[in-house]
């Protein structure tokens, strides 16, 4: 759905300014945007899955581990579609308030598409180098974004997510390397059409939310916070009629269920190109090793 027709429609929790300021510069901050209630119960949970990625030693499906991780200090990345793997961050998806604003800013008919919870472990967690997300999964149209959740305190030492406004309007970058292959960001040359120096990066406490467009070139610095991990879930989300084109690497049985509204009759499409990712129909690994162009 374009902006226009989006824009049309009255908002439901978000201001008419912050739905044309999202539009206008790809991403948007909420501060202490989520309740406490919800809080509480997506902080549980995430402890136990923390507790569970003890009794692994090596990245699997669920959990994806950085070297070193042990039990007695886990060095955990992400926790892959968590959405699968307990109710309550499903219901966070699909019924709250983040459900609300992703209908501001995509219109009436919301659909889900995957969800990820990426702890940047304290100590040196890994970077994640500039990137655009749509390259990872195309749609028919860009009417897709990511909303993220900060489960804790967010400030430069813990690296906080960086966004350049505007660069949802821009170019869609290659993401593979000089020899084809797929490392899910931007080369140096391209980086050197960039103004990094506009970034911004996005801090917050507790509760705080961001918003990326799918367009909007992204990323984060190391975590040098010696106790702290910066645990920020995310949910991804598109319009009814924005229609993937390739496999989701990361399946899930919600993938491409209706949150809000109803099903699309028909499919919008957007004539400027973003080049294919690989199949992702046997699976994907992770971002981080992707990135670190680590060995399968």
């Amino acid at each position: 759905m374009t902006p226009e027709k989006v824009l049309a429609h009255a908002p439901k929790i978000l201001t008419q300014a912050e739905r044309e300021s999202y539009f206008d510069n790809g991403y948007l901050l909420k501060e202490r945007f989520v309740s406490e209630a919800w809080l509480k119960r997506l902080g549980e949970v995430t402890e136990r899955m923390i507790d569970e990625s003890r009794t692994i030693s090596v990245s699997d499906d669920k959990f994806d581990v950085e070297a070193g991780h042990t039990s007695a200090a886990p060095k955990l990345r992400r926790l892959t579609q968590p959405v699968e793997h307990d109710p309550t961050y499903w219901e966070f998806a699909a019924n709250s308030m983040i459900t609300d604003l992703a209908e501001d800013l995509l219109g009436p008919d919301v659909k889900f598409h995957h969800s990820k919870l990426n702890f940047k472990w304290s100590g040196g967690g890994e970077e994640i180098k500039w990137h655009q997300d749509i390259q990872f999964w195309p749609h028919t149209n860009y009417s897709v974004l990511t909303i993220g959740l900060y489960l804790d305190d967010v400030d430069d030492m813990i690296g906080p997510m960086g966004v350049v406004p505007g660069s949802h309007k821009g170019e869609i970058f290659n993401q593979y390397n000089s020899d084809d292959q797929w490392v899910g960001c931007l080369s140096d040359n391209d980086l050197g059409k960039v103004a990094l120096e506009d970034a911004v990066y996005l801090k917050g406490p507790v509760g705080s939310i961001t918003v990326h467009h799918c367009r909007t070139l992204h990323g984060s610095k190391v975590n040098n916070h010696p106790s702290k991990s910066r645990p920020l879930l995310l949910n991804a989300f598109s319009s009814a009629d924005a229609l993937p084109i390739t496999a989701n690497p990361t399946p899930s049985r919600h993938n491409g269920e209706i949150v809000r509204g109803s099903p699309a009759r028909h499919a919008e499409f957007d004539p400027y190109p973003a080049r294919l990712p690989p199949d992702w129909s046997g699976g994907y690994s992770s971002i981080f090793a992707l990135q670190q162009e680590e060995a399968p």
